[in-house]
């Protein structure tokens, strides 16, 4: 389940995004501090182009859907899982499925997009063969530096009419 994240999911989101797994995968890779993540949450719930969501699975809080640039047919997003609380239960596939499809849901059914853009990582195969499966296709990588560091970030992209529309056919678990 999606819902919308509030001020009493700050901790909760910063926990989650500052995981040793989730900085590996991610363009911003240093630990974020309460003062950096303070000041992004100020500037993101102002912005009307932008939606924070918090991912549950079975009542407990497992990841952090982010959607941004909302302000035409398409938007970009981006999201991380609870990576350690989720392998310790033995939830990771299931619940990286089940985030993707209600993501995307809700970037097409809800927020009326007709695409929905992010980037990964090359060398997040993983994340890439999932995006493949979900009908995302990849562009052209680019070169970049963040946190010291030389990564090759490529653009994804999936149209509404490409998707895998779980949703709508009653597939949703």
């Amino acid at each position: 389940m999606l819902r919308t994240a509030t001020e009493d999911d700050l901790d909760t989101i910063r926990r989650l995004r500052n995981q040793q797994a989730n900085r590996e995968v991610s363009i911003t890779s240093h630990e974020i501090s309460a003062d950096e993540h303070a000041a992004w949450w100020a500037k993101t719930s102002a912005d009307p182009t932008r939606r924070v969501l918090i991912y549950t699975r079975d009542g407990v809080t497992a990841g952090v859907v982010n959607f941004f640039d909302l302000d035409g047919p398409a938007g970009a997003w981006g999201f991380f899982l609870d990576a350690d609380g989720l392998a310790e239960r033995g939830q990771t596939l299931p619940a990286w499925i089940e985030v993707m499809r209600e993501a995307t849901a809700y970037a097409f059914d809800d927020l009326g997009l007709d695409v929905l853009t992010g980037e990964v990582l090359e060398h997040n195969t993983v994340v890439r063969q999932m995006n493949r499966r979900f009908r995302f296709t990849e562009g052209t990588p680019e070169q970049r530096y963040a946190d010291g560091r030389e990564i090759i970030v490529i653009p994804i992209s999936l149209r509404k009419q490409d998707r895998r529309n779980d949703r709508s056919q009653g597939n949703r678990q």
